[in-house]
This record gives C-alpha cells, structure tokens and sequence, in this order.
C-alpha cells in the first residue's frame, strides 16, 4: 500500500491508517448526528474496510473523512468532519481537495454522499442532487435503533 499525504501548512491530510487517531474518530462520531452512540468496534470495522483519510494541523488530528470505493467505478463518502474548533480557518476545503484527488479515486462512474448541513462545501467539488432521484433506493435504519 503506498501512502498518500499533502499538505498545506499547518496543515496536512494522509491515507496513511497509522495516523488514525482512533479516540478522536470515535469520540466525534459517537456524537454525530449521524452516527450516535456508534460502538467501538463497529467504527473500528468500517474504519478497516474503507480508504480513510486524516486531517492533521500541527501533527494533532483535527478531521477525518471515510470513502468506502471499489476504487474503480463507485465511491462512498462518510463520516467526515472537521472539530468546531477547527472550523473558519479553511481546513475542511483543503481537507476535500485533497480527499477528491486522491488517485484511488479517479475516473469513478459515480461518488456519493449524504449530508444534513455541508451542500455548499461539497457543492464546490461538483456535487449535485440525484440526476434521477427515481433510480435511486435505500434501507435506512435509524442509528439510535441500531447502537441503543
């Protein structure tokens, strides 16, 4: 596995899993809106089977972001946040650029995600609502019923 990283001090962003501080990861998500009260080891397994990217400023992980890709048609992007008190500074722009260039995840057919609050930040990437909303189906389980 080669590891990718770029930066833009004081910040840097890298695929590389040893970077991944896991308490950070969990300790956000668990509170997310989107992911409450995720168990350990579950976050632990989708971390193990996704591309997973962090976010550093000054070696201290202040983001994450999680694409699950077969890394030739189709990706997935999930889990991604920067801390509030890491926000304004232009973090999670530079955070994107460099998730979105990444080389595992070119020439896909299509790339996904779902977001309640970040449409103008990922509307700079090239994200748009469904083309044909009809094609599209889901089985959605609400997380509280899932990690209660």
């Amino acid at each position: 596995m080669t590891v990718h990283s770029e930066s833009k001090p004081p910040f840097v962003v890298t695929d590389d899993p040893s970077k991944i501080d896991f308490d950070v990861v969990h300790g956000f998500l668990s509170k997310s809106y989107w992911a409450p009260n995720i168990p350990r080891a579950t976050m632990q397994r989708a971390i193990d089977g996704s591309l997973c990217f962090t976010l550093l400023k000054n070696g201290r992980q202040i983001g994450f972001a999680r694409v699950i890709t077969d890394r030739a048609t189709f990706a997935y992007l999930a889990d991604v946040f920067v801390l509030e008190s890491e926000r304004g500074e232009g973090a999670g722009t530079f955070f994107m650029s460099v998730v979105f260039a990444h080389p595992d995840l070119q020439g896909l057919r299509r790339f996904m995600l779902a977001t309640r609050d970040a449409h103008g930040l990922y509307r700079k990437f090239g994200f748009a609502g469904p083309a044909k909303p009809e094609m599209l189906m889901e089985i959605v389980k609400s997380p509280t019923d899932l990690y209660e």
